[in-house]
């Protein structure tokens, strides 16, 4: 098929008003000022279209969510040892994981729609509409990471602290809450409603020299591995396991109610 010059050049000038008109719709969405476009078409780009001819000399995020990771927990890390002097290490830990574990971070994906601005499969697609939430967590922590390599620490600081961090009232009505919360405990009792058996805790990786160890610990149910968590003490690491087993049960049961 022939296409005049002129023909051509209108198209070319349409792709390019739609590439702007979703720059534009990205920045208003992230409400940051995008430079360097390359950072965030790499940050949404999920790994199963790099089979498709049109995107198979681009980067998945998945370099940009190792990195994102870094900054959000440093971020979080910073502003609760600023704001909460009178909890401890082990109370922050605890409140760093509620604001930033996989669900905490699909919840804020999917309420600024970040899923619409990502390059991925079908399958992909339907895995989010599902309510999959690995993809979406993964790529606003990449999104970070964008936002850091292209405005800076200050950048990134903003904008996890708008989005991720509730304000002080929210916090201490909410997060106090669930810190005071024994995870164990209704992890055992919910496990127990639905015929599981009890959970158990394995020790999986300790990091550290003596006086500084880290543990990670993961719970299984039955034979299946459903939460790992990490704390400076046994305790606090299967608290943070329970924690995400539970949230994980809770889940899954709601959803076979409803279904």
């Amino acid at each position: 098929m022939f296409f005049s010059p002129k023909k051509i050049l209108d198209r070319f000038r349409s792709s390019r008003r739609g590439h702007l008109r979703r720059k534009h719709e990205l920045e208003k969405t992230l409400g940051v000022k995008i430079k360097n476009e390359n950072y965030f078409s790499e940050a949404l780009t999920h790994r199963s279209v790099l089979s498709i001819p049109a995107y198979e000399e681009k980067s998945s995020n998945e370099r940009m969510e190792f990195l994102g990771d870094a900054i959000l927990n440093f971020v979080v890390a910073e502003f609760l040892f600023s704001e909460f002097r009178e909890i401890d290490e082990g109370q922050m830990t605890r409140l760093r994981s509620l604001l930033v574990n996989q669900h905490a971070l699909a919840e804020h994906a999917w309420n600024i729609n970040l899923s619409s601005f990502l390059s991925l499969s079908t399958s992909a697609q339907q895995a989010i509409e599902k309510g999959y939430e690995t993809i979406v967590s993964d790529a606003l922590e990449a999104v970070i990471a964008a936002i850091y390599l292209d405005g800076g620490l200050e950048a990134a600081r903003r904008f996890v602290t708008r989005v991720l961090v509730p304000d002080d009232m929210q916090m201490n009505r909410q997060m106090y809450k669930k810190l005071d919360r024994n995870f164990k405990s209704a992890l055992l009792e919910l496990a127990q409603a639905r015929g599981l058996g009890a959970p158990r805790y394995n020790v999986i990786k300790e990091e550290g020299p003596d006086h500084d160890r880290t543990f990670t610990i993961e719970v299984l149910i039955g034979d299946e591995s459903c939460g790992v968590g990490a704390g400076k003490n046994k305790k606090a690491a299967e608290q943070a396991a329970a924690e995400q087993a539970y949230e994980s049960l809770k889940r899954k049961t709601s959803r076979e109610n409803l279904g």
